[in-house]
């Protein structure tokens, strides 16, 4: 099943900010994705393609698909930060630019002439939104979306998540500290510079575990009857009947009697709801939820 990515299209409130992003890989393009949904003009600067690859940016080259989803409607060009001559295209770029976006360590952005002091004292009101596996002296540490999520726990057994939630969740965060930023640089005239670390974003996503939601005796970690997956006759099925008002008519549906909302935490009411959503097939148990009024989603 493809996901349905929805944006507000009426709403571009970065309309007229122009954005440089020097990030590549996954965060730096999903955010600069979502800035061109807000409205911004964006252009990509990418190093040379090695030989055979159509692109720079190494998501282009193990996934065409997803860096062309990524870039659509985005123009990229071919500089080599490394050379004089792609130093002089980007400073040409800079002085027309709002915001930068990057993705490197600080001691590579150093190395490049790219650290916030000197790009502040050059370009006093352009902004940047640096994107950083961990923040502050942990910066310069190796990592990636797995290492991050694993240090905020959530990589519980050897199966690999289900996506690449520090990534896509740093591109989320790097959308809203570019929205800052902006609006600091319109109201004062001066630019600004915004860390967005991708352990940061992995422990907001972990918070639900760290709270005790998520955790095999939270309520939506399993111990409650109503929000959990079971097998059917044909499938599966996600079931979300969570609120009390819910969780009754499931419990209705399966032809229980229950008067107490405690009682979907005890091991017969799990039984009883298991054995009923066994019997029906993926048709059946769409029908249900629309008849009944009951969050489920039936999976193959």
């Amino acid at each position: 099943m493809t996901a349905t990515i929805r944006l507000a299209p009426a709403l571009k409130p970065l309309r007229g900010v122009r954005v440089l992003s020097l990030a590549l890989n996954l965060p730096g393009p999903a955010a600069l994705m979502r800035l061109k949904a807000m409205g911004a003009s964006c252009l990509k600067a990418e190093p040379p393609a090695p030989k055979g690859a159509a692109s720079g940016d190494p998501m282009g080259q193990y996934n065409p698909q997803a860096y062309a989803t990524l870039h659509d409607g985005i123009k990229t060009v071919s500089i080599d930060l490394k050379t004089d001559k792609g130093q002089t295209a980007l400073h040409k770029a800079l002085a027309r630019t709002d915001l930068l976006l990057t993705s490197f360590r600080p001691s590579a952005l150093n190395k490049l002439g790219l650290g916030w002091k000197g790009l502040h004292k050059q370009y006093p009101a352009l902004c940047v939104v640096a994107i950083v596996g961990a923040p502050g002296e942990r910066a310069e540490e190796p990592g990636h979306d797995l290492t991050y999520l694993a240090d905020a726990g959530l990589v519980p057994g050897l199966d690999l998540p289900a996506t690449l939630f520090a990534d896509m969740g740093g591109a989320l965060m790097a959308s809203e500290a570019a929205l800052k930023a902006v609006m600091v640089q319109r109201s004062t005239g001066k630019g600004v510079f915004q860390e967005v670390a991708l352990s940061d974003a992995a422990a907001w996503l972990a918070l639900p575990r760290t709270w005790g939601l998520t955790q095999p005796s939270g309520a939506v970690g399993g111990a409650h009857a109503g929000y959990r997956v079971y097998p059917c006759k044909d499938g599966r099925v996600a079931v979300a009947a969570l609120e009390p008002h819910f969780a009754a008519a499931l419990c209705t549906a399966a032809g229980l009697a229950v008067s107490d909302m405690r009682a979907l935490f005890k091991p017969e009411t799990h039984a009883a709801i298991a054995a009923f959503l066994q019997g029906k097939t993926r048709k059946q148990l769409d029908q249900l939820s629309v008849a009944k009024d009951i969050p489920l989603h039936t999976l193959a």
